[in-house]
């Protein structure tokens, strides 16, 4: 019985310790209300973004995990579809996945899209926002949003996303939190 007791303790202890680990991971990422960290990449353009760039809109920060597949692609089109609410609200799309400038280039033409995709071919931002993931040995962005204020802060962040919902949630946030501002 003693022995039974003394593994179930340990099993339990390794159960915490096991979640504590794995929450602290989840837990990297930039909290709502500290600043957003600052970064240059190469739109599909190939020209430089820098984020300190849109300082004075809000900023929709998007990272997906690869140009052409069926969920980025739905989650695209919807920011697309929306695009026009979005600049009512002084807001811009950027989306951070790890393929090239013209990866990126291919993907807007085909799909129709006119808001900034940077190419983090290093990993370097998705990391800075513990958005990257491990499938089958390659590294990829993970599907992460980040809501940032005009002043440069994170307001909202999205750790769980369904591509074909997703602009959606975002747009209530954006009308929620500048409903919460203009009334301060």
């Amino acid at each position: 019985m003693k022995l039974g007791s003394m593994a179930l303790v340990a099993f339990v202890v390794l159960a915490i310790a096991s979640a504590i680990g794995f929450s602290s991971a989840a837990n990297s990422a930039p909290a709502v209300g500290v600043a957003a960290p600052d970064f240059t990449l190469n739109s599909q353009e190939g020209k430089p973004v820098n984020l300190h760039d849109f300082k004075g809109k809000w900023v929709v920060l998007y990272f997906y995990p690869k140009d052409f597949t069926t969920g980025c692609t739905v989650e695209a089109h919807n920011f697309q579809r929306d695009l026009a609410q979005y600049e009512q609200k002084n807001a811009v799309i950027v989306g951070v996945s790890v393929q090239d400038e013209d990866s990126h280039q291919k993907f807007c033409t085909k799909e129709g899209l006119s808001f900034k995709l940077l190419a983090d071919t290093k990993q370097e931002v998705s990391t800075q926002y513990d958005s990257v993931m491990t499938y089958n040995e390659a590294k990829y962005s993970a599907r992460h949003t980040f809501l940032i204020d005009p002043q440069g802060k994170v307001q909202k962040v999205w750790l769980e996303v369904k591509p074909d919902k997703h602009s959606e949630e975002v747009l209530a946030a954006l009308t929620q939190l500048q409903g919460t501002t203009a009334s301060k």
